[in-house]
């Protein structure tokens, strides 16, 4: 079954959002939405949410290095946690160490200095989340 499934790199001043189709595994980068303090406009998430009609939603979740915890975990889980509960679609959480990284290394290889803008990086970090995800189901 092919699902679509928006994906959220979450940030405390900025949201990067991307669009995957699980049939051929990829995502897209879509867009990047201002926060403050890690709380987005949830009419513009809703908006975004009614054009693309998710089955499933990834939330990036930040972790140290080793694999532990920080704070910006908590604050992830907790904008997952009200992802359901506004618009009641199924959520997940996958790790998202260094796509931020990759993301920028992407960017700067297919447009140099022009492609590292704060939106670009976020919304690719999220494409980049949602096929970590794919990647993740198929092992």
């Amino acid at each position: 079954m092919n699902q679509t499934i928006l994906g959220f790199d979450f940030g405390t001043k900025a949201i990067g959002l991307a669009i995957g189709q699980s049939i051929t595994g990829t995502a897209q980068p879509l867009c990047g939405i201002k926060a403050n303090d890690g709380i987005p406009n949830w009419d513009e998430i809703g908006k975004i949410i009614k054009e693309w009609q998710p089955q499933l939603i990834v939330v990036g979740l930040p972790l140290n290095m080793d694999g532990s915890e920080q704070e910006m975990t908590l604050r992830a889980r907790k904008f997952a946690n009200r992802l359901h509960g506004r618009f009641g679609i199924e959520v997940v959480t996958q790790d998202e160490r260094l796509t931020t990284t990759d993301a920028k290394a992407h960017l700067f290889e297919r447009r140099g200095f022009k492609g590292l803008k704060k939106d670009s990086i976020d919304a690719t970090s999220a494409a980049l989340i949602v096929e970590d995800y794919f990647e993740s189901q198929y092992q």
